[in-house]
């Protein structure tokens, strides 16, 4: 597999294989990937006060509470749901990786815990799973370039089809 470069990004946005609504500016194309804004919907994680049971049908939306804000204070240690505002359509033979900016990442700010990959076949905003690891308060602000996706090509063709495909 190998990672697409800013030529081969704009051909595949060219041709219709990418497909990122609303359209991407050309300066929001990289070296080797694509920089993505934060939406204005979040979820903070309810205080439940129990033992939450980690298991395949436990579902994220009965621990968070959603709201919309144009910026949002994330506290030291703290984690919430944000989403890109853009949609993701990717063909069956391109598969991606989410990742963090480096000029976010020097402020402790994480963007996604551990589900960076994106499979082939998606169709949907990507959800970010944001964690301030920095010992002080962050304001994250509604439409800033807080992402990038990285392409790959695939060996094959595979097309997700899971709980979060049309998210």
């Amino acid at each position: 597999m190998s990672i697409l470069t800013h030529d081969e990004i704009k051909k595949e946005l060219e041709l219709g294989n990418i497909k990122i609504s609303p359209k991407i500016s050309n300066d929001q194309i990289s070296v080797a990937s694509i920089d993505l804004h934060l939406a204005n919907e979040f979820r903070t994680f309810l205080n439940i006060n129990d033992v939450i049971d980690v298991r395949e049908n436990t579902n994220y939306k009965d621990l968070t509470k959603l709201f919309i804000a144009e910026k949002l204070l994330i506290k030291s240690k703290e984690t919430i749901l944000g989403t890109t505002q853009e949609t993701l359509s990717l063909p069956s033979n391109i598969c991606g990786w989410l990742e963090g900016r480096s000029r976010f990442a020097r402020l402790g700010l994480l963007i996604h815990i551990s589900a960076g990959f994106i499979q082939p076949g998606i169709n949907n905003r990507q959800v970010l799973e944001i964690t301030n690891l920095s010992p002080n308060p962050l304001i994250l602000h509604a439409g800033e370039r807080i992402c990038q996706m990285v392409f790959q090509r695939c060996e094959g063709n595979a097309t997700y089809s899971g709980q979060f495909v049309n998210q």
